[in-house]
């Protein structure tokens, strides 16, 4: 009975990240949509744009770049103003989200 008791707190533990970690999928595309996309599109943005795509880059580089532009350590005046909005979750959930699109 405790092997039992065991095995069902881990499956309990397993269910609650996985849904935790969908969540903030949902939550990376919300925040995309609303602040991101506009410039960076969401796959693929118009020919000719300025702004560079975001699908498929590397999570770490991603969350590493809005944390520089949000700290004002990496300078760009439009992307400083968006960034400072975010937060460290905001940031990790749009990084996820970005990273896991193909271009």
């Amino acid at each position: 009975m405790k092997a039992f008791i065991s095995s069902l707190m881990i499956l309990s533990a397993l269910l609650v990240a996985s849904n935790t970690q969908a969540a903030s999928i949902y939550a990376g595309q919300a925040t995309a949509a609303a602040v991101c996309s506009q410039c960076h599109g969401v796959r693929k943005q118009s020919q000719g744009s300025i702004f560079p795509n975001l699908a498929g880059k590397d999570a770490s580089y991603l969350k590493t770049a809005l944390k520089q532009y949000r700290d004002k350590t990496r300078l760009s005046e439009v992307m400083n103003n968006i960034a400072a909005s975010l937060s460290d979750k905001d940031i990790s959930n749009v990084a996820s989200y970005y990273a896991r699109l193909k271009p």
